[in-house]
């Protein structure tokens, strides 16, 4: 008669013989948020549908710190951004930017536009390649520069970054100031004028008729390496395999 070992190691072998069990192999990583802004900022977490939210969707950065967490150890893809300008007590956060339902911790929640975004993608690729995809986004507006950076990975791992400060440049049809009239975020077309072709919405949504417009060419002119439409192709790609860490750098 088999042993109880014997036996758990074929039914084991069977279950993943039929797709029913799937070995977890995946190197572990960590993510680490970094301000490097001389002001607080609050970042939010918001993951895709049905991934886990990290760290409660939000926390409190001081000037120039970090915070580092472990990355899940499956497939995993969300948003990371920057809010800025809050004000609250315990729960309650209230941001002038980013900010995700005047909520400290986002549960899920996305941050309300013009915001920068980090976009991640962790292990991901099938065949045991553990691919990890990132970029920066300023599809939602701008309101803080940032980069995106993979520490020790394998193959193509550059960092991708919008470094200026567009508050500084930005249209001013695009700027959202504050009561004393400072310009503290830069919105996209989409988010200043609300129409379809713009929002690549309805009849635009497609890569054949969602298009750039001025307003998307003046953020890829500042900083090239974003997405800056619903449909726009990077100008850096990359192929990088387990990253021992990936940082997302405000104010870099």
């Amino acid at each position: 008669m088999a042993s109880p070992k014997l036996l758990l190691l074929l039914l084991a072998t069977t279950l993943l013989s039929c797709g029913l069990l799937v070995a977890a192999d995946y190197a572990p990583m960590t993510l680490t948020v970094v301000n490097n802004c001389p002001y607080p900022v609050w970042p939010g977490i918001q993951a895709n549908s049905g991934h886990d939210v990290l760290e409660g969707g939000g926390f409190f950065l001081p000037p120039l710190s970090h915070k580092s967490f472990p990355a899940p150890a499956h497939p995993w893809s969300g948003r990371i951004w920057a809010r800025t300008g809050c004000a609250g007590a315990g729960a309650q956060l209230h941001c002038a930017t980013g900010d995700c339902g005047g909520r400290l911790q986002c549960g899920g929640l996305g941050g309300a536009a013009p915001a920068t975004l980090a976009q991640v993608n962790l292990h991901h690729g099938g065949n045991g390649k553990d691919q990890t995809s990132y970029g920066v986004s300023m599809v939602d507006g701008f309101n803080v520069g940032l980069s995106v950076t993979p520490h020790e990975g394998r193959g193509n791992c550059p960092v991708l970054a919008c470094r200026k400060n567009l508050t500084e440049t930005c249209p001013g049809e695009l700027q959202l100031r504050s009561p004393s009239g400072s310009v503290l975020a830069c919105k996209s077309g989409c988010e200043a004028f609300r129409t379809d072709e713009l929002c690549c919405r309805n009849m635009y949504n497609s890569p054949r008729t969602c298009r750039s417009s001025k307003y998307s060419e003046f953020f890829k002119r500042e900083c090239p390496q974003a997405f800056t439409y619903a449909h726009d192709s990077p100008s850096l790609t990359h192929e990088c395999a387990a990253p021992r860490e990936l940082k997302v750098i405000f104010c870099h």
